[in-house]
């Protein structure tokens, strides 16, 4: 199983409500706290992953706020989920567990092993195909974007 938290949730409203205020100037993490329905502690953490990967700068002050510091066709999901989640693997099971493959326990498992890598792939073909432009032009037109 691809496992993912609320962060790549989160962090992905984030970045299409700043693509969406693209060249309005530095928004404050409050006001895309409230209209993303996310605690805006939370918001503060994502943006701060996000700005560490370089998605996002950050102005300091009364004016301050977040804006995006690259393209949003240039923001790639795959990115954004591996920079707030990690690398994107399989969840653990009997093909990571050499213990297990040992003892005889996963006699099975090798017939996953392949399967599993080919869902891998689809997914990460699937974010790496979507961009943060993308997802902003969708919920401009007012269709929910999936990812």
């Amino acid at each position: 199983m691809i496992k993912t938290s609320s962060k790549s949730d989160y962090g992905i409203r984030a970045l299409v409500d700043l693509a969406q205020r693209a060249g309005d100037g530095p928004v404050p993490s409050g006001e895309i706290s409230q209209r993303q329905r996310i605690p805006e502690s939370l918001v503060g953490q994502v943006l701060a992953q996000l700005r560490t990967a370089g998605f996002v700068r950050s102005t300091r002050g009364k004016q301050g706020g977040h804006q995006l510091a690259v393209d949003p066709a240039a923001i790639r999901l795959d990115a954004v989920v591996e920079a707030l989640e990690g690398p994107i693997t399989l969840g653990a099971g009997c093909e990571q567990d050499t213990a297990a493959h040992a003892d005889g326990a996963c006699t099975g498992a090798a017939a996953q092993i392949g399967l599993w890598a080919d869902v891998r792939a689809a997914i990460l073909e699937v974010l790496r195909d979507r961009s943060i432009a993308d997802l902003a032009s969708r919920a401009a037109a007012g269709a929910r974007y999936q990812i």
